[in-house]
């Protein structure tokens, strides 16, 4: 049983990962559908930053878990970014094709690449706009050049100021209550940022039933799985003309149902990326 294991799993790391076999499939359909998960927060580089966990950690626990996306984005600063290159390198290949992309990362990269026009959705959010803490229908705001100046210091300090936090983003217009950055880890989190890309996305989505579909899970985990890693194989599960890759560094095993139009890839999606593309 064993030795039948450790078979399969060579088989999926490599004659399933062969580059001109992947860049065929895309060539054939006709439709994309491609999913951004969280491997594309690129944390295991962030551990490097012998600092980072501990101010990860100080954030939850002083409840400012929604600055997560801008602390990671000043870590991120320090060091050699492959996130942007990969991705952009994808956004080629599928140019001319029928694509929408899903992203439950919160690392705003995935937004500078250039995607066709209304084609991304981004349901977890992140650092680019702001809205108010208790969820107010004022409506969202873009996070300006000042406030990430802000947030720069605030991160930068080695002791946490209370009114500089309440402050650091501005107060809302209608309750006064602190603006804070628009993502999931927010405790209120104003979910209207996406749903009129994601109403976008389930229209395109009814369309690819019967189409020869390719679907590309790169880098999705456990943290948000009703999102896109359930979705997706549901997609795949019923669509019979469809083709399903999952690329994970260590989550990247399939579902008994899928295993006949699946293909798992045991590697980490961003480097997966930079020898496809």
């Amino acid at each position: 049983m064993l030795y039948l294991i450790l078979y399969l799993q060579r088989r999926d790391f490599g004659d399933m990962t062969n580059k001109s076999d992947v860049l065929q499939k895309i060539a054939e359909a006709e439709m994309v559908l491609i999913g951004v998960g969280e491997e594309f927060d690129d944390v295991r580089n962030l551990k490097k930053e012998s600092t980072y966990e501990t101010g990860k950690e100080n954030l939850f626990r002083s409840g400012l878990g929604w600055l997560l996306p801008a602390y990671q984005k000043l870590c991120r600063e320090r060091m050699e970014d492959k996130t942007y290159k990969a991705l952009c390198g994808l956004a080629g290949l599928v140019e001319k094709k029928n694509y929408f992309v899903v992203a439950t990362t919160v690392n705003d990269i995935v937004r500078q690449v250039p995607w066709r026009e209304g084609r991304l959705v981004t349901p977890c959010g992140g650092s680019a706009v702001k809205q108010c803490a208790n969820c107010c229908e004022e409506g969202l705001t873009p996070v300006e050049p000042d406030d990430i100046d802000r947030l720069k210091k605030l991160l930068q300090e080695e002791r946490e100021k209370e009114a500089f936090i309440a402050d650091v983003l501005g107060r809302c217009p209608r309750c006064n209550a602190p603006l804070i950055l628009n993502n999931v880890y927010a405790e209120n989190y104003d979910e209207k940022g996406y749903l009129t890309q994601w109403e976008q996305y389930t229209r395109w989505l009814q369309g690819t039933l019967n189409r020869r579909l390719l679907i590309l899970e790169l880098g999705v985990g456990l943290q948000f799985p009703s999102v896109i890693r359930w979705p997706f194989e549901k997609v795949a599960f019923f669509n019979q003309k469809s083709e399903f890759y999952r690329v994970n560094e260590k989550l990247y095993q399939l579902s008994d149902k899928l295993k006949e139009k699946g293909t798992s890839i045991s590697e980490n999606a961003i480097d997966w990326l930079q020898i496809l593309c």
